[in-house]
């Protein structure tokens, strides 16, 4: 047998981090299905020649061969998706004969991506989309709906506060095109890496591509724009004036991202924020953008980001607009348990343990085990018949609080925490609420 080697980048949680990241999984779940998303699933692999892209995570897609025997041969043209959204757009394009639309679906499921693992980025994770796509028209109104979606569901796990941070790329494509930008699906490229290489290095990359300098000096303001309200909208005016733009260019991106920040702030108040710094990479991107952060862990970076795309899907020669957002689940679990912000009260399902006096008595053990279970209360049988000592013990190291004594005159059942011993009936008896299932619990 080969030795074992840890492979970096891939998780392997322990039960008690299990437990955690299930929480954080059913409360999006449960949030998602509250407003009305369908969940879908979709195969692991899609062909390279429909993952393959100008974004930067298309480059670290892991192809796959039919198997190992055609380890030297070419690869079959097929990669794991590297992220939810390419597999999902194949998906409406399929079966949109189908689907209902405006089509609301969330999607919670592992991806991989071959890049460096570091703090918060793996080569295997969990993400969570949800999407809206319409069939011809996207109404505004559903940019602030995912939004305030995903900020409801943030607000439910045991993480502090989360800010987002939007902005709207009509209004920032107006603008460059404004101040002589010629290639603005390059220049927010480059903008969208100002939290990487800095002012200085995006206005070196900007310089290279042929930008002018004062296109450059402006480009970079804009970024440095930011407000939790709509204040922002004047001075994006200010400096338009400044730099020559014509006002009506502007006006129809910064009513959309004054009507966006409201939105949001009048369902979730004061978790949005307009940030003309966000850009996202991707050139599909056509409106509202939005990033994510965790108050006092900015360090890690977004943990949820998206935006409204009007061309993603094309079917018959017309498009389908919508707009998504993705949860970086194992980014968000990751930092959970890091950073202790909480805790499994137990890394096993089972409440009560339920002990075997001698081996001859285990059929009764496992008569109270089963009259337990059918009344939905999760347990085990003690694995031997050793000293109740001994068995305590052993509930202890598991974390199991209860252990059940079965007894010719009656059964009894003991909080090992607290010492606590009582008489108890299989067909009645329920531990504490809190108690029956593993929970998790802020610090």
């Amino acid at each position: 047998m080969s030795r074992v080697v840890p492979v970096s980048g891939f998780p392997e949680w322990a039960p008690e981090e299990r437990v955690v990241e299930r929480h954080v999984i059913e409360t999006l779940r449960q949030v998602f299905a509250l407003h009305g998303f369908a969940e879908i699933e979709t195969r692991a692999i899609e062909p390279l020649a429909r993952l393959r892209g100008d974004s930067d995570a298309a480059k670290e897609i892991y192809a796959l061969r039919r198997v190992l025997a055609d380890a030297d041969d070419a690869d079959s043209g097929m990669g794991l998706h590297f992220d939810l959204t390419v597999p999902f757009a194949r998906y409406v394009e399929e079966f949109s004969g189908k689907l209902a639309f405006p089509f609301r679906r969330y999607q919670i499921q592992k991806v991989w991506r071959g890049e460096r693992p570091q703090e918060g980025r793996f080569r295997e994770f969990y993400q969570a989309d949800i999407d809206i796509v319409a069939r011809e028209t996207l109404p505004a109104h559903l940019e602030v709906e995912v939004a305030t979606v995903v900020a409801r569901a943030l607000g439910r796990l045991p993480i502090p506060p989360v800010r987002i941070h939007v902005n709207d790329r009509r209004l920032v494509e107006a603008f460059y095109r404004g101040v002589g930008v010629a290639d603005v699906p390059a220049a927010l490229r480059s903008i969208d890496k100002l939290a990487k290489i800095g002012r200085d290095g995006v206005a070196a990359e900007l310089r290279a591509a042929g930008v002018p300098d004062a296109a450059v000096a402006a480009c970079l303001d804009l970024a440095a724009i930011a407000s939790p309200d709509a204040s922002f909208a004047d001075e994006v005016r200010a400096l338009g004036a400044r730099h020559g733009v014509p006002s009506d260019a502007l006006e129809e991106g910064i009513a959309s991202l004054v009507a966006l920040v409201d939105g949001i702030n009048a369902a979730v108040p004061g978790v949005a924020r307009a940030d003309l710094r966000i850009a996202r990479g991707l050139d599909y991107y056509t409106g509202a953008v939005y990033e994510t952060f965790l108050e006092g862990h900015e360090d890690l970076g977004s943990i949820c980001s998206g935006g409204r795309y009007d061309s993603l899907v094309t079917i018959g020669g017309s498009t389908l607009p919508g707009v998504g957002i993705s949860v970086g689940v194992t980014r968000l679990v990751s930092r959970i348990l890091s950073a202790g912000l909480a805790s499994a009260t137990r890394g096993v399902p089972s409440a009560v343990l339920v002990a075997v006096s001698d081996e001859g008595a285990r059929r009764a053990s496992e008569a109270v085990a089963a009259a337990l279970r059918a009344r939905g209360i999760p347990c085990e049988v003690a694995p031997n018949a050793a000293k109740f000592g001994k068995q305590i013990q052993h509930a202890d190291r598991r974390g199991i609080p209860f252990v059940w004594f079965p007894g010719e005159g009656g059964d009894e059942v003991k909080d090992i925490r607290s010492g606590e011993q009582v008489a108890a009936d299989a067909a009645s008896w329920e531990p504490p609420a809190d108690d029956l299932w593993p929970r998790v619990e802020r610090r």
